[in-house]
């Protein structure tokens, strides 16, 4: 087996488990199920905040599963990020036990590991990333100009 195939094996199972598996927590918030209500009241949230979370938790699914547009999947991939850090920390304020709060860094680990293995693609093309050396000039031309006094 090629190393290409085990990356794109792994890219995929990662994505099922992670990224994908937000359909069946968007499905959950946004039907309002009573265990989602009930799960957002204890870390402080109100109900209506499950459906703006399911809305997103399925758009970001979708976005990242579909081919082609590479900064929409940037951009679900963030969202996942923060959404599952605010969980984490959600869960940690209101002393939840660490499995509470370390089962949300999981699906995180799971996130980024899809991010990181992600085919050619389904990544920006490099055109589209600043690069550092043009970043650098444009400080160093910022920094060169004279003060007038």
């Amino acid at each position: 087996m090629t190393t290409e195939k085990i990356k794109n094996i792994a890219y995929w199972t990662t994505t099922v488990l992670g990224p994908a598996s937000f359909v069946i927590g968007g499905v959950i918030n946004l039907t309002q199920a009573e265990q989602a209500v009930t799960a957002l009241q204890h870390l402080g949230y109100p109900a209506y905040f499950g459906s703006l979370l399911g809305l997103w938790k399925l758009l970001g699914a979708v976005a990242i599963v579909v081919p082609r547009y590479p900064r929409l999947k940037e951009w679900a991939y963030a969202g996942f990020v923060f959404d599952l850090t605010a969980a984490a920390v959600s869960h940690a304020a209101v002393g939840d036990s660490a499995a509470d709060i370390i089962a949300p860094l999981v699906f995180l680990a799971l996130v980024l590991a899809s991010w990181a293995l992600r085919p050619a693609s389904r990544t920006l093309p490099a055109s589209a990333v600043p690069e550092s050396a043009s970043a650098a000039r444009r400080a160093d031309a910022f920094i060169a100009v004279p003060v007038q006094s």
